[in-house]
């Protein structure tokens, strides 16, 4: 598996200060998905707060509130009735007397539920190692690859770029200049379609000896179906270029979209099998209630979340954090 930290410089430090570097780090973290996530906190985890804080009994018409809000927060049908239902069975069974009691517990079903997103598959050996970066138009697939670049270079690993996005006329100067930013190759053509692009990338990290190939592809709606087509033509025809790729097929979601998010995954999962994915702007929006519904779709890892325009604004997704940012008192 490919680890994106670097490694731990060892000094000569007291006990004492190290735990206070690491109580430093634990609070800036904090602080961090706190402030990004101050949309969706406001239409979801604020909501939930206010009904604890003004209900004094364990009834129904607590559990209707709270079903209200999760419904009305993008966390979708299917993620709200699991929430719910496991909650309220839980009251039932250990005779939960308190509402700060039946919110510990909705607490641990979402973050029991979340968890499942974290949960990394077994990645497909191989080298170099080829990510296929698939989604809609306007998700933030160029940017994503251009920061993954910068992570797995500081990483110690040698990056390939494949410019396989031949349908959007800006696509291909985009992740050239993301190339001369962490002053790594970009394969592209000037004619020619994507899968031809991709594969020449291959061939070229093979004969390099390269580590990582990030290949680009034009962005798609799931209803087109001819493109999605196209796309599954891609992935087979990375794999004649070497048997193990695609090594890993990642999805970029821009959380902007909703519940619509849910349809993506499950569009791109069927055509391809997403190996992973990444949440894209969720400190612009109030949708990320979302990932509830991903969740309870499928256990697909989401490893990264984009929290700003930044190079260095991608970040490992965490389901504690997100849960304790969003539902702080």
């Amino acid at each position: 598996m490919f680890s994106f930290l670097k490694p731990r410089k060892v000094s000569k430090v007291s006990d004492n200060s190290e735990e206070a570097a690491q109580s430093d780090s634990a609070r800036a973290s904090k602080k961090r998905w706190t402030d990004s996530l101050s949309l969706t906190r406001s239409k979801l985890g604020e909501k939930i707060t206010q009904i604890f804080s003004t209900k004094t009994l364990v009834d129904d018409d607590l559990f209707d509130q709270l079903e209200t809000v999760l419904l009305t927060s993008d966390v979708g049908v299917s993620a709200t009735q699991q929430l719910i239902e496991k909650t309220k069975a839980i009251a039932k069974k250990n005779n939960l007397q308190t509402t700060s009691e039946v919110r510990a517990t909705l607490k641990t079903q979402m973050l029991s539920l979340l968890g499942r997103l974290c949960n990394p598959k077994k990645e497909k050996t191989g080298r170099p190692y080829v990510i296929l970066i698939a989604g809609v138009n306007g998700a933030g697939k160029t940017t994503t690859i251009g920061k993954l670049t910068k992570q797995f270079t500081e990483a110690g690993k040698s990056v390939l770029l494949a410019a396989g996005d031949t349908f959007r006329a800006a696509a291909e100067e985009q992740i050239k200049i993301w190339g001369e930013r962490n002053q790594v190759t970009v394969v592209s053509q000037s004619r020619g379609d994507s899968a031809a692009v991709i594969y020449d990338a291959i061939e070229s990290a093979k004969a390099k000896n390269i580590d990582v190939v990030l290949a680009d592809t034009a962005g798609r709606l799931p209803t087109q179906k001819h493109l999605m087509a196209e796309l599954e033509k891609v992935k087979r025809v990375m794999g004649k270029a070497i048997d193990t790729a695609p090594n890993e097929v990642m999805l970029v979601i821009d959380a902007n979209t909703g519940q619509n998010a849910i349809e993506q995954v499950k569009s791109f999962d069927e055509a391809l099998g997403v190996d992973s994915i990444v949440l894209t702007k969720l400190d612009g929006t109030a949708k990320g209630g979302c990932l509830f519904g991903v969740a309870e779709y499928r256990d697909i890892p989401i490893k990264y979340i984009g929290i700003g325009e930044g190079i260095e604004d991608l970040i490992p997704f965490s389901a504690e954090e997100f849960i304790d940012a969003m539902l702080q008192e």
